[in-house]
Order: C-alpha cells, then sequence, then structure tokens
C-alpha cells in the first residue's frame, strides 16, 4: 500500500497528494496526519491537490474527514491547488468541505492559516509580529 508524504514545514504540516487515493490508503494518512499533529504540535494542515485531476464523493469526504480529525486536534485545515474542473464537480457532487478552507497554491495556504493563527493569538496584521511573537496593543 502506498502512503502519502507529510512534510513539516515550521508548525505546518504539508500533505501533497500525487497518487490516486483508495480506501486503505484514505484511511492510513488519516492516521499518519493525526499522529503527526500529535507529535509535532502543528497547528496547520496544507493538502495540495494540485496533481488530481478529478474528485469524486470518496475524496471530498476524506478530505471532510482529515479537516474534522485536524480540527479536532487543533489544527487548520487548507486545502490548495484545486483545479477549476475540481471545484466545479465538488459543487456538482454537493460536497462544501465543511471546516476546510481554500487557497490557491502553498504559498497562500500557508499565508492563511498564519493569519489565522495570529488573530487566535491576539497579534495584528503585521507578519513581522507574528514572527517575533510580538502581541498587539490595544489603544
Amino acid at each position: 500500500m502506498e502512503r502519502v508524504p507529510i512534510l513539516k514545514i515550521g508548525d505546518i504540516l504539508l500533505v501533497s497528494i500525487q497518487i490516486d487515493m483508495s480506501d486503505q490508503t484514505a484511511v492510513a494518512l488519516q492516521e499518519d496526519l493525526a499522529e503527526r499533529i500529535v507529535a509535532t504540535g502543528s497547528h496547520g494542515v496544507i493538502i495540495d491537490i494540485t496533481a488530481l485531476d478529478i474528485v469524486d464523493s470518496f475524496v471530498g469526504r476524506m478530505l471532510s474527514t482529515i479537516a474534522s480529525i485536524s480540527k479536532v486536534l487543533d489544527a487548520e485545515t487548507v486545502v490548495v491547488g484545486m483545479r477549476p474542473a475540481v471545484a466545479i464537480t465538488l459543487v456538482e457532487l454537493g460536497l462544501s468541505l465543511h471546516g476546510i478552507r481554500t487557497a490557491l497554491n502553498v504559498e497562500r495556504g500557508m499565508e492563511l492559516i498564519a493569519a489565522s493563527r495570529a488573530d487566535d493569538l491576539g497579534f495584528d496584521d503585521d507578519p513581522e509580529d507574528v514572527e517575533s511573537g510580538t502581541a498587539a496593543t490595544s489603544p
């Protein structure tokens, strides 16, 4: 059985799906990702689906399940690299992907997670504050 690699970048885990997802591979990914979130204390998960030409209801449900598991473990999920045909298919299937934010690419996904994390921690919008840990002061 193939495994989907999970890379750690700062406090974000990057999952790049490059293979067709079988039931076994999806379950293994969910388990592997949950373990990595706990082991690393990551607060964000980016799932890159750039390589997927088509997404069916199974993959849509799998993405939603991963987002739910991640949220319970205090990690936000962002799906990146969605092709227009994939977006159209998801809408036509009635899959709304609850709990999942989307971005055009990995860089924008990382920005979304950083901004969300800064909001949670009470930082202002200055990226330097997020990196240095300087909280915004109220007037």
